[in-house]
């Protein structure tokens, strides 16, 4: 209820005497007092019902008034039967700190305007717990009908209330896409999955410049395989700012959201099947043509329940093989990622579970993720992975055939060891890096490759340490521009003599000669194996 409601018809008979512009305020509750200091038994939303037994003169108005306007009172209601008419200087204070001032007539009991402000109060909250099991009640039917765009579609329309159910790697699942930019929703699942690898309480909270955002993790179940493969639900508004009712309309938001999730990783059963008996034919090398039936197998599945508008079967196509492998993570939690992650790429990849990582065999038709853009796709998950965890990925070639699966297997299995071979918390190496010299770096074991970067640059490394100097940045610019004296005092932007002071300090250092081609190859690779 609010104050003017005490003033409306069939309430008590009070009157008004201040700070008429403050009738709006939202009565709570009722407190009765005569205390001198009663500010600390306030919680905010009162109506302070008062026989001024405590006023002694008009200072006492001023102090008193202050105290309940600090603990959140809402309202006054002098009575009249003890002391008489309420003393000017009360109303005064009351307009002072805009404080509305209500008399109560010597014929109107304390107990009278209790019961009146109980009943109001008691009526308002019946309403509106009446009016969130109908919301409630409305979000499930929705979920039921129509899925989470429907709840969401619901949300905003009927309550203004922006939502979004996004995957690790900043896909919408559900919402309005078009109202969050792509750049937005980077940044909302880097700040989720950072807040997640805190271990701090959700809903997390982020500022953008386009506003604030609360996120809520959306499990499918309380041990999920990995946090970095939930779902995340994204509100505009900060709901800790909310009230009560409308945080625990998020909060069930999110539950239903899980539940949808839940439904989802069902549905998801026979696919993980099929893949785990893909990967097994695979590692024993077995017949082709019984490789290709469960390809088809998993192709009409997924016309069938999943592609409302099939595509050709891609048993008879070519497929990629992925293979990954994850450091730090839970067993399960690469292969999770990956389904989260490949599934706005495609409805046909087949992920199967392989120790710590994944093995991955999908069309090359639906392929809109090669080995140049999936480290791209992944780059919002290193937000999540911590100082220990890390994610590497090969690629493989189209196998144009289900008989070029096993091979496909084995030179994804070798890129992945060039990404091994690289720093970073997501590394990708596709098919045409295994033509290179990385190819050959990620053969050669790690103590013969510390042994020799350790030979050629451990001296231009110190020297640069000693004396502040920039030689390792020098070598590097002038092997990339192939020797060339003028390109690179150019790249650096120093003199030719001063370019050439530094290349003889380095083949001093090290003894070599940066004019033989064999000695700048060495360079190039120590440098690789930076």
């Amino acid at each position: 209820m609010r104050v003017r409601d005490l003033l409306a018809p069939g309430a008590p008979r009070l009157r008004l005497l201040a700070a008429e512009e403050e009738l709006d305020r939202q009565v709570s509750g009722v407190m009765t007092t005569d205390l001198h200091d009663p500010g600390r038994y306030l919680h905010g939303g009162e109506l302070v019902l008062t026989g001024m037994l405590w006023r002694t003169g008009p200072a006492d108005s001023e102090r008193f008034v202050r105290t309940i306007a600090a603990g959140g009172a809402v309202a006054l209601a002098a009575g009249e039967a003890e002391v008489g008419p309420v003393p000017e200087d009360l109303v005064d204070a009351c307009r002072r700190h805009r404080m509305p001032l209500l008399a109560v007539p010597d014929d109107i009991a304390f107990g009278t305007v209790t019961e009146f402000i109980g009943r109001q109060v008691s009526a308002d909250r019946a309403a509106d717990l009446a009016a969130l099991v109908d919301r409630h009640r409305l979000l499930v039917s929705a979920a039921g009908g129509g899925g989470l765009d429907a709840v969401l579609d619901l949300l905003g329309g009927d309550l203004d209330l922006d939502c979004w159910v996004l995957t690790p790697t900043g896909a919408v699942i559900a919402g309005p896409a078009d109202r969050l930019s792509a750049e937005d929703r980077d940044q909302l699942v880097r700040a989720h999955l950072g807040a997640q690898r805190q271990r701090r309480r959700p809903p997390h909270r982020a500022r953008l410049l386009t506003g604030s955002y609360s996120l809520l993790p959306a499990s499918a179940t309380p041990d999920a395989e990995a946090p970095l493969a939930d779902w995340v639900l994204a509100v505009a508004g900060d709901v800790t700012e909310w009230t009560t009712k409308r945080q625990q309309l998020a909060e069930n938001l999110a539950r239903l959201v899980a539940a949808e999730r839940q439904r989802r990783d069902e549905g998801r059963r026979l696919r993980r099947r099929l893949a785990d008996e893909v990967l097994t034919l695979l590692q024993r090398d077995a017949d082709p043509a019984e490789i290709s039936r469960t390809l088809y197998a998993s192709s009409a599945m997924a016309a069938r329940y999943e592609i409302p508008e099939p595509k050709p079967h891609a048993a008879d196509g070519n497929w990629l093989v992925l293979s990954a492998e994850g450091t730090g993570l839970p067993e399960g939690a690469v292969r999770a990622l990956l389904e989260e992650a490949l599934g706005g790429a495609t409805d046909r990849a087949l992920v199967a579970g392989a120790g710590s990582g994944a093995v991955v065999v999908m069309p090359a038709m639906d392929a809109a993720v090669p080995a140049d853009t999936l480290r791209e796709l992944l780059a919002p998950l290193e937000a999540g992975l911590g100082s220990e965890g890390r994610i590497t990925l090969g690629v493989s070639a189209p196998a144009p055939e289900a008989g070029g699966l096993r091979g496909a297997l084995e030179e994804a299995r070798h890129a992945r060891r060039i990404a091994g071979a690289r720093v970073g918390r997501v590394c990708v190496a596709g098919p045409e890096e295994l033509a290179s010299h990385v190819l050959l770096l990620a053969a050669v074991p790690d103590e013969v490759r510390r042994a020799f970067r350790s030979r050629l640059l451990d001296k231009v490394i110190a020297y640069d340490i000693e004396h502040q100097a920039d030689l390792v940045r020098t070598l590097e610019a002038f092997l990339r521009s192939d020797g060339s004296w003028t390109r690179c005092a150019a790249q650096l932007h120093v003199h030719v003599n001063t370019l050439r002071y530094r290349i003889g300090r380095i083949e001093e250092l090290t003894g070599r000669d940066l004019s033989r081609l064999e000695d700048r190859v060495d360079f190039y690779l120590a440098l690789e194996l930076a």
